[in-house]
């Protein structure tokens, strides 16, 4: 089933009203802050699932001469937490687009992702049996872990993840695995994927706080503001942040968020 919603409509609302209307496959992104037509643009991701995997098409206003441009999915050129709307050149100022509505293949049949362990285990713990989950356990357990990792925007100042987590060789992640054994990197092919939070904590910064910047308690990859603090103190955080990580393990993180 193709499903299209506005691009003002808050993210989180949309993905359980989708449930409840037994239609599967955003039910690992649920709980994400945002809205709907902020999700392609990030291609946002958690948990084994990216939009890229459901999104159809998006409609957007070409502001240059005010005509409507339609993208189908590999228009979109999705990327590891990028897009066409994110990427900037001579042809595509910034902000060319503004998105205006995005339609969803989505599926009348469940079909569980399953792959995080967080999500397993809060499964186990809520006393769900793998072979009876429905999307709406799915979607709880994902609300519940995020709940429990992630501040609240509306309660403290961030952005969520502020950095990607960082791709590399798969012989840089054996090397930096010989001296940290509780790495855990997630390998396809040649690559591996390693928790930039991981990498974070490593360095010392989990839970640390300067003036009324800091790094979260519970997840070191989020960047909070605790009231009052610039835009450029939490930059100033984040390459304080990305020193310690270069000088550790030779790694550079780029920030998630849209900087300007």
């Amino acid at each position: 089933v193709v499903v299209e919603a506005m691009s003002g409509e808050p993210w989180h609302p949309f993905v359980m009203w989708t449930i409840e209307q037994g239609y599967f496959g955003l039910e690992n992104l649920a709980l994400i802050p945002g809205y709907v037509g902020g999700a392609p643009v990030q291609n946002i991701g958690a948990y084994g699932v990216e939009i890229k995997a459901s999104c159809e098409r998006v409609i957007a206003v070409d502001v240059t001469d005010g005509s409507e441009r339609s993208f189908t999915r590999e228009q979109c050129a999705f990327g590891y937490r990028d897009s066409v709307f994110k990427q900037v050149d001579a042809e595509n100022p910034r902000d060319r687009f503004v998105i205006t509505r995005v339609q969803f293949r989505l599926s009348r049949r469940f079909t569980p992702q399953l792959s995080y362990g967080d999500i397993q285990n809060e499964l186990a713990a809520m006393q769900v049996p793998t072979a009876e989950v429905r999307a709406r356990d799915v979607a709880n357990a994902v609300i519940a872990i995020r709940s429990r990792k992630l501040p609240d925007p509306a309660v403290i100042g961030n952005a969520g993840s502020f950095f990607k987590n960082p791709i590399v060789e798969n012989s840089v992640a054996e090397q930096i695995k010989e001296n940290f054994p509780d790495l855990r990197p997630y390998k396809f092919g040649e690559k591996s994927k390693i928790a930039a939070g991981w990498l974070i904590d490593k360095c010392g910064w989990k839970g640390k706080r300067i003036g009324a910047t800091g790094v979260h308690a519970e997840h070191a990859l989020v960047l909070v503001n605790y009231g009052g603090a610039t835009g450029a103190e939490i930059w100033s955080l984040a390459q304080a942040i990305r020193a310690d990580v270069q000088a550790k393990f030779g790694i550079s993180l780029d920030a998630e968020p849209r900087v300007v």
